[in-house]
């Protein structure tokens, strides 16, 4: 037990397959996390749908825990016999949501935060011009 490595798991560096949708499913980003397996998840025409976080699926992959937060990106089933709640099948990472977004998969109504952050990182610079102190 003394040689048991703890701490976290380091990401495998393994590019997986990008999953798009299929008949029965829809891209969705997740709003609140709700607990107990519950999320808000902001839907492909605009509603506010409850998500249900299911362990089938490619979400337990190789014993690995999947955590899924606010923002991020993820494909839905949707429940025929109830149309406000959906189960979370799979979450894309932000390279895979970056392609989803490239290639026009993703709605218009779902906004990638992270981009976002990391287009307008100069719209906080404060430009501070230099006066002569003899004419204050």
């Amino acid at each position: 037990m003394a040689n048991r490595r703890r701490g976290r798991n380091v990401a495998d560096n393994e590019s997986r397959e990008l999953l798009f949708k299929l008949d029965h499913q829809e891209y969705g980003q997740v709003l609140h996390m709700l607990g107990n397996n519950r999320c808000e998840v902001l839907y492909s025409d605009g509603t506010k749908r409850l998500g249900y976080i299911c362990i089938c699926g490619d979400m337990p992959k190789r014993g690995k825990r999947v955590r899924i937060s606010a923002g991020d990106i993820v494909l839905v089933c949707v429940r025929d016999y109830q149309g406000t709640k959906v189960d979370v099948t799979h979450k894309y990472h932000h390279s895979e949501a970056r392609l989803l977004k490239a290639y026009g998969e993703l709605p218009d109504c779902i906004k990638l935060d992270y981009e976002d952050a990391d287009s307008h990182s100069d719209d906080h610079v404060d430009v501070f011009v230099e006066e002569n102190i003899d004419t204050i």
